[in-house]
């Protein structure tokens, strides 16, 4: 199982200068993909630009959107921004995409959540058809650049609902999933995804990606859980619940990447909840 980290891109008051050193730094090793995740309403760092400047700092590391939602963007400037990203990375690009849940992200976009899974699956259409090279219709297109990775980028899904994992099945190349539901609930949900990637006649197997948040040190639950709280305090789930989720000890991570690796996980990206550069080799330490 490979083993990722996040950016810190998604905590508040987090400067640029802090994100390009992490960037330079995780790319040292070990770890596999710096993770990036998205919101609207909130004081995180937009997830495209943040890859785009992460990528012009490292030379290694790939970078995936742990979930960038789709939904709330223009599909056709979407599918350009990626492949200029995969294009200056060297292909080094993972699209982790979803539909989105939170209605002030919709209204602040301002995007329509209503019919999200069917525009969704639209957008997807549109972008790989984008990345082909094809024209987008008559007298339209292509559009370019083209990306490193032939057919565009990796995209990988993310959800809970029925409906979720079988979309990631059916048309995308993995399942990202989150760490609320642990890795039993992870693999009883790529168990829908690899049956609806059968039913579409699909060699081979989804890819299974995975997060969840830690944090290390002295004081690590105090200094991470007001940004976990913060975070979820208005996604409809219980902020507490999700502070008793994070990895805040040795233990516990070492705990976690067993678990996950058991249950057949590709690759565990570890999203940071304190913003300090030792949490890159406290973790390297526990990753080896």
């Amino acid at each position: 199982m490979k083993i990722g980290i996040g950016l810190p891109s998604g905590l508040p008051d987090v400067s640029g200068k802090l994100i390009l050193d992490w960037a330079r730094q995780a790319d040292a090793g070990p770890f596999s993909t710096l993770g990036v995740i998205d919101r609207i309403v909130y004081p995180n760092y937009e997830p495209m630009v943040t890859m785009a400047a992460a990528a012009a700092v490292t030379s290694r590391i790939r970078f995936m959107s742990v979930i960038l939602i789709a939904t709330l963007r223009n599909a056709g400037v979407l599918a350009k921004e990626a492949a200029s990203i995969d294009a200056l990375s060297g292909g080094r690009l993972t699209l982790g995409l979803a539909v989105g849940r939170r209605r002030d992200d919709f209204l602040a976009a301002p995007a329509e959540m209503k019919g999200r899974g069917k525009h969704f699956e639209d957008q997807l259409a549109l972008m790989r058809r984008v990345w082909s090279g094809e024209p987008l219709s008559e007298g339209v297109g292509p559009v370019g650049p083209p990306p490193i990775q032939p057919g565009g980028p990796p995209v990988y899904i993310g959800g809970t609902a029925p409906e979720a994992l079988e979309r990631a099945g059916r048309l995308a190349d993995g399942l990202i999933a989150g760490g609320g539901r642990g890795a039993p609930g992870i693999a009883e949900h790529y168990g829908i995804v690899q049956q609806a990637w059968k039913a579409a006649g699909k060699t081979g197997k989804p890819g299974l990606s995975a997060i969840k948040y830690f944090g290390l040190g002295p004081n690590a639950l105090e200094r991470g859980a007001p940004a976990i709280r913060r975070y979820y305090s208005n996604a409809g789930m219980d902020p507490e619940a999700a502070i008793r989720s994070v990895a805040f000890t040795p233990e516990e991570v070492r705990t976690v990447m067993k678990e996950y690796a058991a249950v057949g996980m590709d690759e565990l990206i570890m999203l940071p909840a304190i913003p300090d550069l030792d949490q890159i080799s406290r973790l390297a330490d526990l990753v080896g």
